[in-house]
């Protein structure tokens, strides 16, 4: 048990440059999907509530001006994931300086297919954002 080496990084500022990016990794491929997710659930939920109770608005705020905002916040969130996605494919696309590894395959990777989840996940949102403005309360 006392025989195991621990790996020491050569650059101590990498662990936290390396976890940052992951997880800026992760917000840009799941980023979008659960920004809509959260559109979905707040905004139905609100529509629901309210309807259900024969009202056109949540705790004197406007029905239509409460789901807006459940629409533009994670529109908001889906658009900056788009924004991170598309950064990181281009950097990971990009060339190397000689000596140091290339991050391409898996990195490129998920930051491709984040590109397009978070491209949909904008449709989505930006369509029920439509649905907002165009049917009235308690119609949707």
């Amino acid at each position: 048990m006392g025989d195991r080496a621990e790996t020491v990084p050569s650059d101590p500022g990498a662990t936290g440059a390396s976890r940052l990016g992951g997880l800026l990794l992760w917000f840009a491929v799941l980023g979008g999907t659960l920004a809509w997710a959260v559109h979905a659930l707040a905004a139905w939920s609100m529509d629901e509530l309210a309807c259900e109770a024969g009202h056109d608005d949540l705790a004197g705020f406007p029905l239509s001006a409460a789901v807006g905002v459940a629409v533009a916040v994670p529109g908001a969130v889906a658009l900056a994931a788009l924004a991170v996605s598309w950064l990181a494919w281009r950097r990971t696309r990009a060339g190397t300086p000689e000596g140091r590894e290339r991050p391409v395959g898996r990195a490129h990777m998920i930051a491709f297919v984040g590109l397009w989840l978070n491209l949909f996940a904008l449709a989505i949102i930006a369509l029920g954002g439509v649905n907002t403005l165009v049917l009235p309360a308690c119609q949707r």
